[in-house]
């Protein structure tokens, strides 16, 4: 049977990274894969990651399954993480969290809950949006359509035309919505546009459901949760997915969390039957060692301390690699104006190259980067920039 299987096409980015393992150029340089690395080129592990595996490994944890939906200690730091100590739906009870997986592990959970058990049967995602998101939805048996996203005349929101085009939205809809980061464009909407959409969401009635894999990489923990608590505020049920292979460097312990924000008590426990089922039927119960390195982090106010400032740090040097990359190109003499690259948020940008241009860097001088002409700017770093910049400023040419 399996010799009338056709070979699938690559990735388009975990391919990316297995061309440039490859390539024997010393000089070689990844912009594609969407990992954190310090100045020296490395995705080094969180001092407080450390720590709370020190302390994991004290207690000498048994390994025996967790419950369905994961350990709840750390489902409730999850919840306060997005919606705050203090939001009512914290205290009682009408936010309920599944761990999962990672952020994908909850996006598919989140696809089955709300076709298998909720009857959705569409969600609308950004043009453009994360490489996977279609598949996983699609994979989930939801019909996916696009809504417009990115401007590239502008390179900001094309918030006229995204509001036009998600009025179209319904009941029946859910609409993928990144909280922030926006991954690949990194655009983000403003506080105020945020408001329009989610007073938009409220009318049309339709399901908005957050991937929020990069809370403290924008404008920083507390502020990237600002969407999701402002949709909350409003009484909108929600899902929300999240994340922490980023924000604690823990891509291959694949932690996230999948959390349902419902009105009253009774549908919150109702929702959250249904959401162990669907767990059940998928992963049966998720993989403890990551989420209990988050819990620790997260429950101990001293790790807790050290982690924010740790992702102060990272999300500083995003933002100075944005700064010396462009400054970088203008004493390279390039013309075209890079200058909007500073104004976005997160690891990606859109760097306004096209795809033959990506295909120049890569066969000319080693650099890789998706076609689509996304970067990862937390993959730059200060000793590799003039080379970068040149390679750069001579396709461009």
């Amino acid at each position: 049977m399996f010799e009338t299987l056709p070979m699938a096409p690559p990735d388009p980015i975990l391919g990316l990274t297995d061309a440039f393992k490859k390539d024997p150029n010393p000089n070689k340089i990844n912009l594609g894969v969407g990992v954190f690395q310090d100045e020296e080129g490395k995705t080094t592990t969180l001092a407080s990651v450390r720590r709370a595996e020190a302390l994991l490994l004290a207690q000498g944890a048994p390994k025996t399954y967790l419950p369905i939906e994961g350990s709840a200690d750390y489902g409730t730091n999850v919840r306060t993480l997005l919606l705050g100590a203090q939001d009512v739906r914290v205290r009682d009870g009408r936010a309920v969290t599944a761990q999962s997986p990672g952020g994908t592990g909850a996006l598919r959970v989140a696809a089955d809950l709300a076709r298998g058990k909720l009857g959705l049967k569409r969600i609308w995602v950004s043009d453009p949006t994360w490489a996977n998101h279609q598949a996983i939805f699609q994979a989930g048996g939801l019909e996916t359509v696009n809504y417009p996203y990115y401007d590239p005349q502008t390179k900001g929101l094309a918030f006229d035309k995204l509001l036009a085009t998600l009025s179209q939205a319904g009941a029946g809809d859910l609409v993928l919505l990144h909280a922030c980061c926006h991954n690949p464009s990194g655009v983000d909407p403003t506080p105020a546009q945020w408001e329009v959409i989610a007073q938009l969401a409220k009318e049309q009635r339709f399901m908005p459901l957050f991937d929020f894999a990069y809370q403290g990489f924008g404008d920083g923990i507390e502020a990237d949760a600002l969407p999701v608590r402002m949709f909350a505020a409003r009484d909108i049920e929600l899902i929300v997915c999240s994340s922490f292979s980023k924000n604690f460097g823990l891509y291959n312990e694949r932690v996230g969390a999948v959390t349902l924000l419902a009105n009253e008590l009774d549908p919150a426990t109702r929702a959250m039957s249904q959401l162990r089922v669907t767990v059940r039927s998928n992963y049966s119960n998720p993989p403890s060692y990551g989420a209990a390195i988050v819990n620790k982090v997260l429950s101990e106010p001293e790790l807790n301390a050290m982690w924010h400032n740790e992702v102060d740090a990272m999300r500083a040097r995003i933002a100075r690699m944005r700064q010396l990359f462009v400054d970088s190109l203008k004493q390279k003499g390039v013309k075209q104006d890079f200058g909007f690259i500073t104004h976005q948020k997160g690891m990606f940008s859109f760097a306004g190259i096209t795809p033959e241009q990506v295909d120049r860097l890569r066969e000319k001088h080693a650099i890789y980067a998706v076609r689509s002409g996304r970067i990862n700017v937390a993959g730059m770093r200060e000793a590799t920039m003039d080379r970068l910049t040149s390679a750069l400023a001579d396709v461009l040419a």
